[in-house]
């Protein structure tokens, strides 16, 4: 990893950051149109989508003086990958318990 690069799951740790990347999902928003859904200065809302860009969660394309923002499937897709593991793990014991409470009912 880069020293521009960041983590995606770091970048998440944030409730702002978590609710832009959730607003992103409804589809793409300017920067302007993201700053207007919260209560931070617009330079801090840029330095939560900096953070979320450098973290490969977010692009960036400009049109004309707007910055538009949409989800980078890249960057989710290495998110869903740790969420994959941990249901590996999970899973195989979940239906063990899930049997054992089944065979110890009347």
């Amino acid at each position: 990893m880069t020293a521009l690069q960041a983590n995606p799951m770091t970048a998440l740790a944030d409730p702002t950051r978590q609710r832009i990347v959730e607003m992103l999902a409804c589809g793409a928003l300017s920067s302007g149109e993201i700053a207007g859904r919260f209560a931070l200065s617009a330079p801090a809302i840029s330095q939560h989508l900096k953070t979320l860009k450098q973290a490969r969660l977010v692009t960036v394309r400009t049109d004309k003086q707007r910055r538009i923002y949409t989800l980078d499937p890249d960057g989710l897709d290495e998110v869903a990958a740790w969420v994959d593991r941990i249901r590996a793990f999970w899973n195989p014991k979940l239906d063990a318990l899930e049997a054992a409470l089944k065979k110890d009912m009347p």
